[in-house]
């Protein structure tokens, strides 16, 4: 058994980097080839849809909503005394936008699904693991990998284009509720709704919000399958569980940074 100074060893780190990557990679190969009998799992699939996304939607709109209301405050701030020129306030709405598309939604939906879909996620799996469930759907002819990590999958490629269209929809609203609202003390004096939908449009491009989606899928499939893989991949008894719960939240995140660099260099 490997000591703690061995896990301080940075050819250890390397070494072990590399051999969870090939798992995973060997796990995702299995997952795709179960493909085929996504008609025999649909029933399941649907019932993830409803657990993984319906129950999900509330603390998207909650999060979106915020996230606007935060980027609107804070291009207010930057642009009301200092780049803003003359008759130019409908920036606020561009830069709104723009960002909500293209970063804030998917990235701030990605990060809050980590905690909700990918621990609960990892945590029933391992569970069902150090159980012997898993072992039971083997002895009973069943794949358990077609019957549980594939309809868990599905449901999030599903899912998670949606949540980036109510995630838009609701970080402009709130961003146009903050910049424009005379009960909100952020309010960018003598911007209009107008004046702010004005700039939305003026720099809209649709490939933005297509790209925002892509990224949310992708985010959202890369949260599903390391849940999925750490749930599989428990060896030992109940407090593994807890562990692999918390390394599924914290590389989910550390995923979702680096696919956020490498998309935007790739796509942008």
């Amino acid at each position: 058994m490997p000591t703690q100074r061995s896990h301080l060893n940075p050819v250890f780190i390397i070494k072990h980097f590399f051999t969870s990557l090939g798992e995973y990679s060997l796990f995702m190969f299995k997952t795709i080839k179960t493909v085929k009998y996504w008609k025999t799992y649909s029933e399941y699939t649907l019932e993830q849809i409803i657990k993984i996304g319906i129950q999900s939607i509330p603390i998207v709109i909650l999060t979106s909503l915020f996230s606007g209301m935060v980027i609107a405050v804070n291009s207010a701030y930057q642009l009301r005394e200092t780049y803003l020129p003359p008759g130019s306030i409908d920036y606020v709405g561009s830069i709104v936008g723009e960002s909500v598309l293209i970063e804030l939604t998917p990235m701030m939906t990605a990060l809050v699904m980590t905690g909700k879909i990918g621990a609960t996620i990892t945590a029933e799996l391992g569970t069902m693991r150090v159980t012997e469930q898993i072992d039971a759907l083997e002895s009973l002819s069943f794949d358990p990998v077609g019957f549980l990590v594939l309809p868990r999958v599905i449901a999030t490629l599903i899912i998670f284009p949606i949540f980036m269209v109510i995630g838009n929809y609701f970080g402009i609203l709130g961003g146009l509720w903050t910049a424009t609202s005379e009960y909100s003390i952020s309010a960018v004096p003598g911007l209009s709704h107008e004046e702010f939908i004005a700039g939305l449009r003026g720099s809209f491009k649709p490939w933005d919000a297509t790209f925002g989606i892509i990224k949310g899928t992708v985010f959202g499939f890369a949260i599903t399958s390391v849940a999925c893989y750490k749930g599989f991949s428990i060896t030992g008894g109940a407090q593994e569980v807890g562990k692999a719960t918390s390394d599924c939240v914290v590389i989910s995140c550390i995923s979702i940074v680096v696919l956020d660099f490498l998309l935007g260099m790739i796509l942008l």
